[in-house]
Formats: structure tokens, sequence, C-alpha cells
């Protein structure tokens, strides 16, 4: 693989000490950081290496989005504005009137948006991944394919924090075949740039047989694991109906916390359930984005206190890690009450470092130090809305926008330069998306006018 040396720019490490570069080389070999130099001349020892000249541009940590479901880019401007759960109750899912193949093309536009808004790795927690794996895989992107599911008998109207009656035997089995062949296929591929994991969907589609087995697995791959945890407060009244107990202890019953665990959401915990999960080193993905769509902010400062890593994500709709990190400052802030706590440096830190560490890849992505993989992102700083650029960081997380990524590299290769990505036809993605997303969404509407639906479609 060809060296590569960007030159002469602005290196932000987000390593331990938070340490900016300026004027500095980061050296690029074998998918690897070799170097980063102050001065901004470029070693002999590199005399064939390519230099890239990285004047007035800065160099970040690649974001690493801790919970996406990529395929839901079919439900933009539909499911953003009326809270979770979806109130209306269509018979079956706007999913199932498009093909596997449809499917895919909505998984490879969250993955564009993904490189777009400088992502490097992404957690995709889905059932069926499969499906469309070997069309996101090929993005380049750095993967973590979180297969999930549940074993409890629902029917097609059923809404996520509703209670169940059954649980399958059948299904369960079926479940865990879904992980292992995910595993078997995929984990490690391409030198480690792809990851399994494992999860359940929902704390109430899942049976303490199913959470012991999701555990085991996830014991046996050596892999983190995930689940929905009180993400609405139907949610917690349905545990409380089904199991006289709130979700989070529900799972430490069933012995499924553990620092293995990566937990989507808690927007609704007590104290109880955020010393419950403090104790067992649980890692909380934040999505603070789509919590404020849903008009609430997790108690982020409480669960960190308590011993948690906080990562961060995107959830549905969309994959933007700027918006993410901008939003998650502010929510904290009035939280908090408090206009200078996090800071942008704290921000970055959960959406680069927090996510690594919670995923178990604190000592090989999450930040640009010597000998870690080559997951960054080129920002270019002369953007009238970057300028003047005093604090780097705080300028970027306060201000910037996805268009002010220029370039985005995994593993020492470049998936996106000088804003052309090199490994998807977007054009092509993009309007076969819209012209899938509409027909379909229409004909849903169509076909079950007595839902209510209040939104008039777009022709």
């Amino acid at each position: 693989m060809a060296t590569i040396v960007i030159a002469n720019t602005t290196v932000v490490s987000g390593d331990s000490e938070r340490s900016v570069y300026y004027d500095s080389n980061i050296v690029v070999e074998d998918g690897l950081i070799k170097e980063i130099g102050s001065g901004g001349d470029v070693s002999p020892s590199y005399s064939g290496a390519e230099v890239i000249d990285g004047r007035d541009k800065a160099v970040f940590p690649g974001f690493i989005n801790c919970h996406a479901h990529i395929t839901a880019t079919i439900d933009r401007g539909i499911t953003d504005d009326f809270g979770f759960p979806f109130p209306f109750r269509f018979p079956e899912n706007v999913r199932n009137l498009i093909s596997e193949e449809e499917l895919s093309v909505f998984a490879m536009l969250g993955a564009i948006e993904s490189i777009r808004t400088g992502s490097t790795g992404v957690v995709e927690v889905a059932s069926g991944i499969e499906r469309y794996a070997k069309e996101i895989v090929g993005t380049g992107l750095r993967w973590f394919l979180a297969e999930c599911g549940g074993d409890a008998v629902v029917g097609p109207g059923y809404k996520p924090g509703e209670p169940v009656t059954e649980f399958s035997d059948a299904q369960r089995e079926k479940v865990i075949e879904n992980s292992l062949e995910l595993f078997e296929k995929w984990d490690g591929h391409d030198n480690g740039r792809i990851t399994f994991m494992t999860g359940a969907t929902l704390v109430e589609t899942s049976s303490p047989r199913l959470l012991s087995q999701i555990r085991q697995l996830s014991e046996r791959a050596r892999c983190p694991y995930t689940i929905h945890l009180n993400q609405s407060r139907l949610e917690v009244n349905t545990a409380l109906e089904m199991h006289g107990k709130r979700p989070s202890q529900y799972l430490a019953d069933s012995d499924f916390l553990s620092p293995r665990l990566l937990a989507a959401h808690v927007r609704y915990p007590n104290g109880d359930e955020i010393r419950l999960l403090g104790e067992n080193k649980v890692a909380i993905s934040h999505q603070p984005a789509m919590a404020a769509r849903r008009g609430v902010i997790p108690p982020i400062p409480l669960l960190r206190d308590a011993g948690c890593t906080i990562a961060m994500g995107t959830d549905n709709n969309t994959q933007d890690m700027v918006e993410a990190m901008r939003v998650g400052m502010f929510t904290e802030r009035i939280l908090r009450d408090d206009p200078a706590r996090p800071q942008p440096e704290d921000v970055l830190g959960m959406a680069t470092m927090g996510s690594a560490t919670a995923l178990g890849k604190e000592k090989i992505i999450g930040s640009l130090e010597v000998d870690k993989k080559a997951d960054l992102v080129i920002v270019d700083k002369m953007r009238a809305n970057l300028s003047p650029n005093m604090r780097v960081v705080s300028s970027f997380v306060n201000n910037g926008q996805a268009s002010d990524i220029r370039s985005v590299m995994v593993d020492g290769k470049f998936i996106m330069r000088d804003g052309k990505i090199l490994t998807i036809d977007e054009e092509s993605i993009v309007r076969e998306a819209d012209r899938i997303g509409r027909r379909a969404w229409r004909r849903l509407v169509e076909k079950y006018p007595n839902v209510g639906f209040p939104v008039e479609l777009a022709p």
C-alpha cells in the first residue's frame, strides 16, 4: 500500500491530552498512522510518498456512529415528526412493499450520508443484515454489523414498547442462527474492517432465554452486543406490567448487563437503573439529534457520573454525525443549565474515543495516534462558516457542515476525496432511492386510507 503524507496541516489528534498539532504532517503507511511530525517538512525517509497539501485543512479522527439503522432512510419526512413509537398503525411496514434489491438501495443511501458527514465507522443495528451486507461492505466504511432480533410473537401492526404475551422457541433459534451465519461470513473481513456484533432488538420482545443466548454468543465471539433500552415511556410501563420491574432491572435479573453491552438511547431511566447500568459498566449509545426530535434529553451526565462510557450515534432517517455532535452539546448544556459544559472537545470525544471504547476498539481507532488505524477526515477550514478559525474543534462542532468535509479515509484508503465518493455511484443511488421511497409510501398510504395519515405526500 502506498505511503501518503498529509503535509503542512492541522492535526486534531483526539488523544487523551486533546492535542492539536499545527503546521504538521501526518504519515499513513500500510493502513496505519506512522508519524505525526511538526515543522511542515516531510522526512526524507518518505521521499517516495504521495504528498497531499494540507494547508488550510484540518485532519480529524473519523467519527464512529454507534447506533444506526441505515435502511430507515426510506422513512425520511414520515417518522421524523410524530414521536416514538410511530402513532399511525399501518397493518404492514413500508419495507414489505419493496424488494430486497430495493432495500439495499436505502442501505447504500445511508452509507453515502455516513461518508459525507465524516463517519469512518458505523454500527448497523438490524435484523437480516445479510440481505445487504455485501453492498455496504463494498463502500469501504468500517462496519460493525449488529444482527439483532426478538423471540416474541407479535402481529404486523405491533408498535415497539407494547406488551407481548407469547415467545417462540423457533423464532429464538432463528435469531441465533442469523447471527451465527453473519459472524461466520463477515467477522474480521478485510483485515478486520468488518466486525460482527449481536444483540436483542427490544427489551419487551426478548425472553430471558434469548437474552442469555445473546450474551453467550457475545462472549463466544468476543464482540459487543446491543439492545434498545428505555427508549420510550411505553416501554417502561410495559416492563412494569410484564415483569413488575423497570427495563434495566429486567435485564440485570436476566444477567444481560455487562461492559460488553452497548445500550442504545436510555432516555427514561430512574435512579436505580442509572446505578445498575453504571455498576455494570454498560456503554450508552447516545443519539441526541433523534432524542431531540422525540422531545427528550436523556440524563447523560448522570449516566456518565455513574460509570457508563458514553458513545454517540444517529439512529433513524439521518446518519449525520456532525448534527449529532452539535445537538448533543446544546441539549446537555440545557440539561445542566450550564452554557460552558460540555465543551466541543467533550462531544467530539464522545463521537470518537467514546464510541471506540464502547466497541472495545479504543486501542486501534478513535484518535489520530501513531500505530492506530488511519481512519480520518479532512476538513476545509477556509469556509465562511468556519473562519476565522481560532479554535479548530470549537469552530467545527459549533458551526461545521457536512460540506466542510472534503475527504474521508478508512484503513489508509480514501473512500471520499476532494468531495467525491470513490466507492459508490452516488447520483444513481440518490435518484433510485427517491423514486422507490416515494412510490412505496404513496402505495402504503393509498392501500390503508383508514389509518388517517395526516400528511400529504409529494407526487
